[in-house]
């Protein structure tokens, strides 16, 4: 597989590893509606450099993100965006805090760009569940070097395509080429795993076939790309008229070796029939099956039957409908966006429309799901999760990160605005309700030139669900009081995990220590500064030592 070379990707492929990991701090809950202090509304934003935002909220959702949508940097040479990521390599080093812009014809901003790009990418494949999908938005700057990154971290075989998306806008201003697209990656985690959409594109009639909940066409098929072949069909076999018969022949398709006899909506006798196929599978599993329902590759209940002029009918039973092609055209502008948050006194560059972010969610099925931006810009994706939430009931979660300063004026402050209504007179837009958390990036749970020591400014709860996450990649629940004692982490795949940790002394491993254990488990983990127990002990009970901070993982 062809791969994408550049200055500094050395560096930066495992750049991600390195990154400090910061606990989320809690700055305030809006909600519209009544909530306890206690309980969490599910939806974030986040303020902070989405490098370290990413990695901190690894214990929390890592594999469970059903949907991401990022809106990057173009890389246009007109942004001004900042590299400002620690990579500690003299390759790198002279480029951090640039404000990377024009450079005529030297390549290096885009070798920044990839190089600020790639760890972000490892990290949010991390976050992406095996049933989830990545949009990436982007333009001709960066996508064939995108495309090419992605085949690296997301593996090739799950690209699912490169939707173009017309802009709209003013097209007749003159130019000798007027670019009036954008690209947006589709890239499944497990393209296995990926489902049909239950949507169909907007820009399709509703006299189409795609909305009729039955659909019957004949599989008599003759081509080269259809060889004939023989079905013997069995007694029994479905027909769509009450009796009568159908000669032998062969100066028509399909050809029939005998006469077929039809009585009582059925094939009375074994009948040899000669043609070219589609779905010849499906017609031989139906005809020796009992001419039970099957379901074809999209899940559709399927049937057959033999019709008067002797022809073979498929006949299937839709669902939701599914249609989606890979030209959107007709789902907004950043014109017009940009118009309705001047409706909430919101003034923004450029915002990608709510319809666009709408129809993409939907294509994933992300009914009960958490959805991720983590460029998160004006808020247009939190916009559109509680749009759809209205709409059909769902229960979709979102969460926001941006670095810019504008997180909380610009970002939160649009999310509070659609939750609760904005304009006015025939402007007005209903509220959506709901509720939203918003944080930002605390302290280093690390600390050193190397990340050698613990930070002791950090929460022991924060402190207690990292190591959990760290021995177990699962979320942590804190054991009820009593349970245990009060170092016990839980238990997982009859392993007990212990955090002998206080802040103000030494902690140690020992007899009066193991005396105050009450789980039963196989094997024992227990985090301590020092151990006092003897190797041969701790061999036959099963319990291995880990020393704080030396042996807490990294990851």
């Amino acid at each position: 597989m062809p791969t994408l070379h550049w200055i500094g990707k050395e560096k930066v492929v495992n750049h991600h590893r390195d990154v400090p990991f910061r606990v989320l701090e809690h700055e305030y809950r809006f909600t519209t509606g009544k909530k306890t202090e206690a309980e969490s509304s599910g939806n974030k934003i986040i303020h902070g450099d989405n490098l370290e935002a990413l990695k901190s909220l690894l214990p929390e959702y890592e594999g469970k993100i059903k949907c991401i949508y990022i809106d990057p940097p173009y890389n246009t040479g007109n942004e001004g965006w900042v590299y400002n990521d620690n990579v500690n390599h003299p390759k790198i080093k002279k480029w951090l805090g640039d404000v990377v812009g024009k450079e005529g014809d030297d390549l290096s901003r885009h070798d920044k760009w990839l190089c600020m790009m790639y760890p972000r990418l490892q990290l949010l494949n991390r976050l992406l569940a095996d049933d989830g999908v990545i949009f990436i938005s982007i333009d001709d700057n960066e996508q064939a070097n995108l495309k090419l990154v992605c085949d690296e971290i997301f593996g090739r075989k799950n690209f699912i395509t490169t939707f173009t998306w017309r802009t709209d806008g003013n097209f007749d201003n003159q130019a000798k080429i007027k670019v009036n697209h954008e690209y947006i990656l589709c890239i499944a985690k497990r393209v296995d795993f990926f489902s049909h959409p239950e949507i169909i594109d907007p820009n399709i009639g509703t006299s189409s076939k795609l909305f009729k909940k039955e659909i019957r066409n004949t599989v008599v098929k003759n081509g080269f790309k259809n060889p004939i072949g023989e079905i013997v069909l069995n007694p029994g076999f479905p027909a769509d008229f009450e009796e009568g018969e159908i000669e032998a022949r062969n100066d028509q398709w399909p050809h029939y070796s005998e006469k077929a006899v039809v009585a009582n909506w059925e094939l009375t006798n074994e009948v040899t029939i000669k043609s070219g196929w589609s779905s010849k599978a499906l017609l031989e599993n139906f005809n020796t099956n009992g001419f039970n329902k099957i379901l074809d590759n999209k899940g559709q209940e399927t049937t057959f039957k033999i019709i008067p002029s002797g022809a073979i009918e498929i006949i299937k039973k839709r669902g939701m409908p599914s249609h989606v092609i890979s030209s959107l055209q007709n789902l907004g502008s950043t014109q017009n966006m940009s118009n309705e948050l001047k409706g909430m006194d919101i003034a923004f560059s450029y915002p990608k429309p709510n319809s666009l972010l709408e129809y993409l969610l939907q294509i994933v099925n992300t009914k009960n799901s958490i959805i991720l931006d983590s460029f998160a810009g004006s808020g247009t994706t939190a916009h559109a999760v509680l749009n759809l939430n209205k709409q059909d009931g769902g229960n979709r979660k979102f969460i926001l990160v941006e670095m810019e300063d504008y997180a909380d004026s610009i970002t939160a402050e649009r999310v509070k605005r659609v939750m609760q209504g904005y304009g006015e007179g025939n402007k007005a837009v209903e509220g959506t309700g709901g509720s939203f958390d918003y944080y930002t990036l605390g302290k280093p749970l690390f600390t050193g030139e190397n990340q050698e020591y613990l930070n002791e400014e950090v929460a022991l709860e924060k402190i207690r669900q990292y190591i959990w996450y760290s021995e177990t990649r699962s979320t942590f629940q804190s054991p009820a009081k009593g349970e245990d004692n009060e170092y016990l982490l839980g238990t997982k795949d009859r392993t007990a995990y212990y955090f002998v940790y206080d802040k103000g002394s030494l902690t140690t491993l020992d007899y009066d220590l193991l005396s105050t254990i009450k789980t039963k488990a196989e094997q024992y983990i227990i985090y301590a500064d020092n151990c006092l127990l003897p190797k041969e002990f701790m061999s036959r009970k099963n319990i291995i030592f880990k020393k704080i901070p030396r042996d807490i993982s990294r990851f």
